[in-house]
């Protein structure tokens, strides 16, 4: 499973990619993967630091946007003609590196690496004078060549020689025409003209109305001047094409110092980028160490609203030594926090990883990973045609073909999703294997046995979400080292469940026991390939090579000895209702009546619909609901002394 999505670090780069300017900050910032080298995630890490510094020190830094940048230079290169808009984007970008220079100048007080950018920085002023003295408005100015003035003054004086000529015809013979102004058409001078004098006038027709009833004429009197206004024209384009090349020529001269700048803009881009994530996200700069241990103080998931989330306090050190913790065991409630615990233990350690500031108290430590595993929420898939279960097993095995001892694991609701007793002793083998390998992990869980596994095994410690019992409410704050409980029979006693079938509830799933023997530890697992050879210095813990066999002290009935003649039961997958006629076999089948069919069914496929005390009185004869006729003549014979076969139809 893709941690970086069920983690939402995808998310947080979404979120960093917004503070940046550039484009390719932006892709950059999007990209950003956790540093597997120690030093370069310190100095990523410390770059942040200085950025921000800078940030809250003399504020925002002049950056540019460099939009269209790179293609712009990449036709300068070809050898194309930079268009005016183009070269005002070049002044523009060294107007901002100018701007920027200055900026990191002053941030040197600060005795930040970062600052030192700007002595990389060209200010490039020749380049910027010629471009912003050709170049004005998009376009090129009068005074960017004294040829170009002389042409512009003549097309001038010629547009006006042609207008003084056309406005006197105008006056002239103001019936002839349909407006009383001169307007232009196809880049000509011309007269609008009633389509019924269109003769009267010499000259060339240029357009008509698209009703048809105004010609567009040019007068002969004006075709001379027309013709000197275009020749103009041409040499006005012909030197404006000139000067926009010796432009594009001065810019390729400078076309290295501009990439330098370019690259780096760009990189102060992403790193400032960085400083603004964690001035936003109220974060800090947390350390980072090779060795295998977590320490969270206070630390908040970046995506909850902070008036919303409770802050977790976490701790792991991992390692080889006696006292080491790889892994822990997170139980409590529903909906009491474990999966945003989980999530935020993954997220701030990724994170940190990459060089980001966490939202934590100082203080805090993060282990360098060399990756991150996790299995969390609800997989099923619809098209693949996975149940839950099938998807957590899929990623656990898949998890465990590339886990290493410097490896994060994050499991959600262990060994869910199946049968209890099945689900509790893959949850046991996988954590068992998990420790063995070194690994830090964390995971979450509902199975008490899990719990004591957890208590007794070396290099596991429990944790749990913590419970209002007064107030029925989750409190969202994990316990590190002691194992919390669902609350779920202590909920519904709370709220007014009926006191016979919360007993039924309890002895179904304890088995009768008291909260103190629910507690002890359960028959477990024993591996035949472990040495248990250091594994006997305390007969109370279970080694995480070797899962011990414990027999209760008393012993409770299991789950097919829990079901009772006359018990109503509901058969899965059908759903079918049926009466227990007889008790569990050797193979936990249970003999079930449905309708007039007798079948034995595994116990795994019942459950309890209505128990036999409520449904029939005390010392009730069975006999007259699962005997026929026959059977219970045969029975009352037998009662008088004589000797008779009774056999019964079942049916598989």
């Amino acid at each position: 499973m893709n941690a970086n999505n069920t983690l939402e670090f995808n998310i947080i780069l979404e979120t960093l990619a917004e503070h940046a300017l550039s484009q390719k900050a932006r892709e950059k910032l999007l990209s950003l993967k956790p540093f597997l080298n120690e030093r370069e995630c310190k100095a990523k890490m410390q770059e942040t630091t200085e950025a921000r510094k800078i940030l809250e020190g003399i504020g925002t830094p002049p950056l540019a946007s460099m939009k269209e940048l790179d293609k712009i230079l990449d036709l300068t290169e070809k050898g194309s003609m930079l268009a005016p808009e183009q070269l005002t984007g070049i002044c523009g970008f060294i107007s901002s590196c100018k701007r920027t220079k200055k900026y990191l100048n002053k941030a040197e007080a600060f005795n930040t690496g970062i600052a030192f950018y700007g002595h990389s920085l060209s200010p490039l002023d020749m380049l910027f004078g010629e471009i912003e003295r050709c170049i004005r408005n998009e376009g090129v100015d009068d005074g960017a060549s004294s040829v170009l003035r002389d042409i512009r003054r003549k097309i001038e004086n010629t547009k006006s020689a042609v207008k003084i000529k056309l406005e006197d015809i105008l006056r002239s013979k103001k019936e002839w025409f349909t407006d009383g102004y001169v307007t232009i058409r196809n880049g000509r001078f011309v007269l609008p003209v009633k389509k019924g004098y269109k003769n009267q006038l010499s000259g060339t027709v240029i357009d008509t109305s698209s009703t048809g009833s105004t010609c567009f004429i040019e007068p002969a009197a004006v075709r001379k001047l027309q013709e000197e206004l275009s020749l103009l024209q041409i040499d006005e384009d012909n030197e404006i094409r000139k000067i926009l090349y010796t432009l594009t020529v001065l810019v390729e001269e400078h076309i290295n110092e501009l990439r330098i700048n370019k690259d780096c803009m760009e990189t102060l881009d992403f790193i400032f980028a960085k400083a603004k994530l964690s001035i936003e996200m109220k974060a800090v700069p947390v350390s980072i160490t090779t060795e295998r241990k977590i320490i969270i103080k206070q630390g908040r998931h970046p995506l909850l609203k902070p008036d919303l989330c409770i802050p977790l306090d976490f701790e792991i050190l991992g390692g080889l030594g006696d006292d080491a913790i790889n892994g822990v065991v997170i139980t409590g409630p529903n909906t009491g926090g474990k999966t945003v615990a989980l999530k935020t233990i993954g997220l701030l350690s990724i994170m940190a990883q990459s060089g980001l500031h966490v939202p934590v108290s100082p203080g805090s430590v993060f282990s360098m990973h060399n990756s991150v595993f996790c299995d969390i929420g609800d997989g099923q898939s619809i098209s693949e045609n996975l149940s839950t279960f099938s998807s957590h097993i899929q990623n656990i095995v898949a998890i465990l073909q590339e886990v290493s001892r410097e490896s994060l694991v994050l499991l959600d609701e262990l060994g869910s999703g199946t049968d209890p007793a099945e689900g509790m002793g893959l949850a046991i083998a996988i954590l068992a294997e998990l420790n063995q390998r070194g690994c830090l992990f964390v995971a979450t869980t509902h199975y008490p046995e899990i719990k004591d596994f957890a208590k007794n095994t070396k290099g596991l410690m429990n944790a749990r979400m913590e419970f209002d019992r007064e107030n029925l409410q989750p409190l969202y704050r994990l316990q590190i080292g002691e194992a919390g409980e669902s609350c779920a029979l202590y909920i519904a006693k709370r709220l007014g469940f009926p006191g016979h079938m919360l007993k039924r509830a309890q002895m179904e799933a304890y088995g009768g026991r008291s909260s103190k023997l629910r507690d002890r530890p359960t028959i477990m697992f024993d591996e035949d390939n472990t040495n248990d050879e250091d594994n006997t210095k305390k007969s109370d813990n279970v080694s995480h090579n070797k899962i011990q066999k414990e027999i209760p002290k008393e012993k409770t009935p299991s789950r097919s000895e829990s079901f009772n003649i006359g018990d109503c039961v509901r058969v899965y997958p059908q759903k079918s209702l049926g009466i227990v006629y007889r008790r569990t076999n050797e193979k936990g089948e249970l003999g079930v009546q449905i309708k007039d069919k007798k079948q034995l069914i595994n116990h795994k496929r019942l459950k309890l619909f209505l128990p036999a005390s409520e449904l029939y009185p005390e010392d009730y004869d069975f006999s007259i609901i699962f005997d026929t006729v026959a059977i219970r003549k045969a029975r009352h014979q037998l009662a008088k002394g004589h000797d008779v076969i009774i056999e019964y139809e079942e049916h598989d």
